[in-house]
């Protein structure tokens, strides 16, 4: 076959000497002209000059020989082109390439990484390197030169990044300049080979965007998506010889490749056969948490949590103006100093562990050994197993601030144990925290904190009846004769919440805009016991919520923002501006709020199911929800959803729809919740434009989450994640499908492709189903989260689809993974990515509690 290739190419050479050339080497005496190319056996790669942009810059490049739309994988001369149509390049006779313009001036050249030697060739190999060698020698250890050790921004399956013991080479990506300049770009890929070996993202080689964390026996410890790359083996090495990373696939059929964009976006794109479409399989950085330093020294980013920036025991903010408005940079601090004979140790679970540039590795120490070594050394600040393949393996140590932290969630499967060194008066013994500590340490722990408690209370005892006594001594002065009633609606004024207040004919005060009773902090504190911990339902960003009995029986849910929370006050005026005027049996019912002091809270009707989420996501609760069930609570959401867009006194858009914020009451009726973000529209406006998105991600629009635009259709597309997420019993967030499918979205879009669409439907469900329904709601769902805002459709619309089997429903188009742009699609090249970055939009991803 490939005799015969090569008859084929020298018949057409020599009666169609215009014809590409179509071998895959070059010799010191047959450059490679302008108007020839280079093509690997298996047809997969080319080599060749071509022209990215509208300008006369010409590049010798490498690109995929089948792929219509040209994916350029490796430029030579990227920072040097040539302005005619006369360049070729060239091999000596002692190996070394070069690109020469018209005037056979050389723009690039190769080096040697072997001493010179004569009959060498050029290949084109079947993997996309391009090598020199000796003609008669294809033994890969003996190559003169070759790309792989010169990548640009692409990181194609066996070629590695990294270091060489050996010979000092270091082999990074570095982007693009633009989509139409393979230039030298500001954004560099590359290993940090001190300490314990991870990779980072670089602007300007010095400004750290986005790390890996160090790998960890399995994968990096910052990229769980790894462990769902079913079709491709990565390796990392760390020997004597050199300090890499790669990959490899299994199935020769689908190709993968990792880039780094002009923009600064890491990027893994697949290519199916049978699909003949790119797929962005995985980006980074992909959200806050995954941008380097987000939360500081000592600070913990959690995407599930808001605000994201969390302070482990023993630590506290240390910026707590900057942290309430939801600015974590300053990191965090210990709440007390180290004493090094009596510290413990924090076990911190699915953590990116801390920078590692500057950490202590020792591969023969097991874990118990690790944590000796840090207690007994008194500038230990944490420890960590270095290889979890092998429980306990190796020991990583700390010294100074632990930087860039994360946690994932159990289902992310992100992570490892950490160990952060905490003082023991910091350290809750009852929490699932491990110490260190000896049993006589705990037992004298343990007697200092009973009398530390004891204290505490009896103080607390105290500071109450003073405080009594001067509310008391107040009301009896008259100095302020106003009680907290009044002064919770002179903050509501202050802050803009009511407009104004005025007294009735008897006498009393009432307000313009506020239809909502005003409850007494002793009501609450008596209702919810105190706010003890037995009657908390939940607890997010904002605070905790409470279950509350008044004293005429009726039960309600407390919210208790936090004091610190600037999220939580912004929440207080958008619940009392907007839920107190709505009226809908889909809707939470808003019964009061109280504002006295420091303490804020809001008064809501009690939900004796909770929210959605903790039956959805749950595999013992989610065989309560059955078909009908599951059918109900959509159309039950979809209703509600109609009133705040079209039914309502104001069009509200709730900009956070999702299931942890659907509550459900004793008979399992929908309710939406959580109007902390809404935002009311005027009758005749559309959308509107913000530089501060707030929401969770795997339910936001890719218009909002990339522009900060915001509609009545980017609430349709959370709906329509919502809908997906009920008919499957799977998260949007956190789901990676095994075939290569990004996200729910992209494994239902599948499913609908293939004809399969009833095999999205949870197990749990059983066999008691309607087939028309679970398909009309998968075809509901994704046309409800569409790429484009305007092929989405209304809610009015939605819901008559449900309701009525008559409707003729319109085939989806592509859904969107919320990234806007369709960057994964096949239509745009590597270098035409960049559309994912966000332009100057603050994005704040929240989640339900």
């Amino acid at each position: 076959m490939k005799n015969l290739h090569c008859y084929t190419t020298i018949f057409s050479l020599f009666f169609f000497p215009f014809l590409s050339l179509a071998i895959n080497t070059i010799t010191p005496t047959k450059p490679l002209t302008f108007n020839q190319t280079l093509i690997s056996n298996n047809q997969l790669f080319e080599i060749g000059f071509f022209n990215p942009g509208n300008d006369n810059n010409f590049y010798l490049g490498i690109w995929y020989k089948q792929i219509e739309m040209k994916q350029y994988v490796w430029v030579a001369n990227r920072d040097n082109p040539i302005s005619s149509r006369a360049g070729k390049l060239t091999l000596s006779d002692t190996g070394i390439l070069a690109v020469v313009d018209h005037t056979e001036t050389s723009v690039w050249s190769s080096n040697r990484t072997r001493p010179e030697v004569a009959n060498t060739v050029a290949q084109l190999l079947d993997n996309g390197n391009f090598i020199v060698r000796r003609e008669n020698d294809e033994n890969e250890k003996n190559y003169i030169w070759e790309s792989f050790d010169f990548p640009t921004d692409t990181l194609l399956p066996e070629m590695k990044i990294g270091w060489s013991r050996r010979t000092g080479a270091n082999r990074f990506l570095q982007s693009w300049k633009t989509a139409g300049d393979p230039g030298s770009g500001e954004y560099k890929f590359k290993i940090n080979t001190g300490g314990f070996p991870e990779v980072f993202l670089l602007k300007d080689d010095k400004t750290a965007t986005y790390r890996s964390g160090p790998w960890n026996g399995k994968r990096f410890s910052g990229v769980p998506e790894m462990k769902t790359a079913s079709l491709i083996d990565f390796e990392f090495i760390n020997n004597p010889d050199e300090i890499s990373y790669s990959f490899k696939m299994r199935n020769d059929t689908v190709y993968s490749r990792l880039i780094i964009s002009p923009s600064g976006l890491l990027q893994r794109f697949t290519w199916v056969a049978s699909s003949k479409t790119w797929t962005n399989f995985w980006f980074a950085p992909r959200d806050q948490c995954d941008y380097y330093r987000h939360c500081g020294a000592f600070g913990v980013c959690d995407s599930n949590a808001s605000p994201v920036c969390l302070c482990p025991t023993g630590f506290r903010p240390r910026d707590a103006e900057g942290w309430g408005l939801r600015d974590g940079s300053g990191g965090c601090v210990r709440r007390s100093g180290l004493e090094c004979g009596s510290d413990g140790f924090l076990a911190l679970k699915n953590m990116k562990l801390p920078v590692t540039s500057t950490a202590f590795v020792d591969r023969r120490m097991n874990l118990s050994e690790c944590g000796e070594v840090c207690k007994r050394n008194c500038s230990c600040t944490g420890y960590a197993s270095m290889d979890v393949n092998r429980v306990g393996s190796g020991c990583v140590i700390w010294v100074g601030e632990l930087v860039d932290m994360r946690e994932y969630a159990e289902s992310e499967g992100g992570g490892q144990d950490l160990y952060v060194r905490v003082a023991a008066s910091d350290l809750d013994e009852s929490s699932t925290t491990r110490s260190l500590k000896t049993s006589s340490d705990n037992h004298v722990v343990m007697i200092v904190a009973i009398i530390v408690g004891t204290c505490a209370v009896l103080i607390l005892l105290i500071l109450v009846y003073l405080r009594r006594r001067k509310t008391q001594w107040l009301n009896r002065s008259k100095i302020d004769k106003r009680g907290p009633l009044e002064r919770s609606q002179d903050f509501l004024m202050n802050e803009g919440i009511i407009m104004s207040s005025k007294k009735d004919y008897s006498g009393e005060t009432t307000t313009d805009e506020l239809e909502l009773p005003l409850f007494e902090f002793t009501t609450l504190v008596t209702a919810t016991n105190n706010f003890s911990d037995a009657n908390k339902l939940g607890q997010g960003g904002f605070g905790c919520v409470y279950k509350g009995k008044l004293m005429e029986g009726e039960v309600v849910a407390v919210k208790r923002l936090s004091r610190t929370s600037g999220q939580g006050i912004e929440e207080l005026k958008n619940e009392v501006r907007l839920i107190a005027k709505l009226q809908h049996r889909n809707l939470v019912r808003l019964l009061g709020c109280c504002i006295e002091v420091e303490e804020k809270l809001l008064i809501y009707e009690y939900m004796e199911n909770k929210s959605l989420n903790m039956f959805l996501f749950n595999k013992e609760k989610s065989a309560l929800l059955n078909w009908q069930r599951r059918f109900d609570i959509i159309s039950g959401i979809a209703r509600g959803l109609l009133y705040l867009h079209q039914d309502s006194r104001f069009r509200i858009i709730h900009r956070d729809l999702k299931a942890s914020n659907i509550l459900l009451d004793r008979e399992m009726n929908p309710k939406i919740s959580d109007f902390g973000m809404a935002r009311i529209f005027g009758s005749d406006q559309t959308e509107a434009e913000t530089k501060k998105v707030v929401g969770t991600h795997g339910y936001m629009s890719p218009e909002y989450a990339m522009d900060g635009l915001f509609s009545i259709k980017s609430d349709v597309f959370s709906f329509g994640v919502l809908v997906l997420e009920i008919v499957s019993g799977k998260k949007n967030r956190g789901f990676y499908y095994a075939d290569n499918q990004l996200n729910l979205l992209g494994h239902t879009w599948r499913l609908w492709k293939e004809g399969k669409g009833l095999e999205l439907l949870d197990e749990s469900v059983g066999v008691d189903f309607s087939k028309d329904e679970v398909l009309r709601c998968v075809q509901i769902g994704l046309l409800c989260v569409q790429e484009q805002a305007d092929d989405r459709p209304k809610m009015s619309k939605v819901l008559l689809m449900l309701s009525s089997e008559a409707v003729q429903l319109p085939q989806p188009k592509y859904p969107g993974f919320c990234l806007g742009k369709r960057h994964f699609e096949a239509e745009s090249s590597s270098k035409q990515d960049e559309s994912v970055t966000v332009n100057e939009v603050t994005v704040t991803i929240l989640d339900g509690r």
